[in-house]
């Protein structure tokens, strides 16, 4: 993976490093011990998590040929993301149930009968209300033999649901929250049910702490701390030239939305599907207000059609025997040498391989970065209050 950050300083405090330096260090030491503590959050990304099943209790559902997974937020997130990155090697059919959409339901139950399929349902609180409405909706809860819960271990319904039809129940921790779960049971045991290589995808999620990752780390959290606490700057932009990062992107939207806007602070993060959005939204990120961060997203990964107006049509055209890759690179390094012009605040991210290792790394520096982030910035980044309150006023309109 490649990457940079193109801030110009006059965007930044003067003495920026100095100013969160020693902060940055602590906060680097406690990341590092949080690790290793098995009731840490982060200890997601130790090389000793501990699952809380047994890939031999797994082996009896892979014999799916289609996976639909039924959840909200953070809980189903990571397992899009990593179907989306891995959609040209995944050979099973993949339907993620994440809003309540009763035509898309409909459309479902024509097509697949239900004991045919593997649903695997995730809530860390088992109380997710758009989890249990489109699990109803769907109703595969007489066929025990294809269904995984994956919740808290505690009083709530789903949890229930799996003790009193005896479905094969799969515990969520406690300590971790659904956006950084992706790395844990609800993103790993999806991803391992696609065929995807999950101790790959595990083997390098540490690598941002080591090395020129480190240094790269260091510097975009305290850049980053800095412009959000200026409040100068808004909205990250995610140029995504990537069609396989995109559902990536969603995740890592929830990851700094909710992470991060607390206490009047915070970036909006907007996904941006590039080329396509230069002829519609381009005009207002070049021309319009200077809130924006611009996070440019794409990969290495070469075309096989070439375009050959000159043999079809035996016209002339600059377009003639380039390939796809080509001409989005163009447009890409067209795009960053405006915004070099123009002074406009950017990072690029390249991916080099579609492999396990790349996506790991993807998640875990995300991660790292939005906690360390909100830690510079005295936020609490694992928690969520204002959401809780609108469950709360929900629940209550619903009794």
């Amino acid at each position: 993976m490649n990457y940079k950050n193109l801030i110009p300083k006059k965007y930044l405090s003067k003495n920026v490093n100095s100013k969160y330096n020693d902060n940055y260090k602590f906060i680097n030491s406690k990341i590092k011990y949080d690790i290793l503590s098995s009731d840490q959050t982060l200890n997601i990304l130790s090389k000793n998590y501990k699952f809380n099943f047994r890939l031999n209790e797994l082996k009896k559902f892979k014999k799916f040929k289609t996976i639909a997974v039924i959840g909200m937020g953070g809980s189903i997130l990571g397992a899009e993301a990593i179907q989306c990155f891995f959609k040209k090697k995944i050979k099973k059919n993949c339907y993620f149930f994440d809003d309540l959409n009763e035509e898309k339901i409909l459309e479902f139950k024509k097509k697949y009968k239900n004991n045919k399929v593997l649903f695997i349902i995730v809530s860390k609180s088992g109380n997710t209300v758009e989890t249990i409405t489109n699990l109803f909706l769907i109703n595969p809860t007489k066929n025990k033999n294809n269904i995984i819960l994956i919740t808290e271990k505690r009083n709530n319904f789903l949890y229930t649901l799996s003790k009193k039809f005896n479905y094969f129940y799969i515990e969520h921790k406690s300590f971790i929250g659904g956006r950084y779960s992706v790395l844990s049971e609800p993103g790993i045991i999806p991803a391992y049910l696609m065929g995807i290589n999950i101790f790959k995808m595990r083997s390098k999620v540490r690598e941002c702490l080591q090395g020129k990752y480190q240094t790269f780390l260091k510097d975009s959290s305290i850049k980053l701390a800095d412009l959000m606490n200026s409040k100068k700057f808004n909205n990250l932009i995610f140029l995504n030239y990537s069609p396989e990062l995109e559902k990536f992107l969603f995740w890592c939207q929830q990851l700094i939305a909710e992470s991060l806007g607390k206490k009047n602070k915070g970036f909006l993060p907007v996904i941006s599907n590039v080329p396509k959005d230069h002829h519609s939204l381009l005009q207002l990120y070049l021309d319009g207000p200077k809130d924006k961060i611009f996070y440019i997203f794409s990969d290495d990964i070469k075309s096989k059609k070439i375009i050959n107006i000159e043999k079809i049509l035996k016209l002339k055209s600059f377009l003639n025997k380039k390939d796809l890759k080509t001409i989005k690179n163009a447009q890409k390094n067209a795009l960053i040498k405006t915004l070099r012009k123009n002074n406009i605040p950017f990072r690029e991210f390249k991916i080099n391989k579609i492999n396990e290792e790349t996506l790991g790394k993807l998640f875990s520096y995300f991660i790292l970065e939005t906690v360390i982030i909100g830690k510079l910035l005295k936020l609490n980044p694992f928690d969520q209050p204002a959401v809780e309150q609108v469950k709360i006023y929900t629940k209550k309109l619903l009794s």
